[in-house]
């Protein structure tokens, strides 16, 4: 039962994650109003948390829940599924620091300045964000068949 939750949530994370990028990716423009900016900060938690549940359970997967250690271990495909989600990691650190940063004129009752050049690069680090989380669950599927073991 222990495995079956702790999947269970892993595949939860995968889709909030890719949910809470897909709204950001739809709702973001240059005119964003207060409704839309408060939901983009919120969608963006979502999207951390959910990141969080998938590393933590992703872990807990390897070490405890799945087909041992080796098995992942020893698979080029899991690497290169690893350095995806750090890929992943890592580009949403800028969109995450500016939604955090736009706290500063929500608490004074006004809205951020959000650029074309801003939603141009949002745009770009979002797309790039889905395109690799896309990849991830096919690469599980190949894992889980055992390509890329000796």
């Amino acid at each position: 039962m222990k495995s079956a939750f702790v999947s269970y949530l892993h595949y939860l994370g995968i889709i909030l994650s890719f949910g809470a990028l897909t709204y950001e990716r739809i709702v973001l423009k240059i005119d964003l109003n207060k409704k839309e900016v408060i939901n983009m900060v919120i969608a963006d938690l979502v999207y951390g948390i959910a990141g969080l549940a998938i590393l933590i359970t992703g872990i807990l997967r390897v070490k405890y829940f799945g087909q041992g250690g080796e098995f992942y271990i020893d698979n080029p495909i899991f690497w290169f599924k690893v350095s995806l989600f750090l890929i992943i990691g890592l580009l949403s650190l800028y969109p995450t620091t500016t939604y955090i940063l736009w706290a500063i004129p929500l608490s004074k009752n006004e809205l951020p300045v959000i650029s074309e050049n801003l939603v141009k690069r949002f745009k770009l680090i979002i797309n790039t964000e889905l395109f690799c989380f896309t990849l991830i669950p096919f690469l599980a599927t190949l894992m889980a068949r055992g390509v890329g073991l000796n």
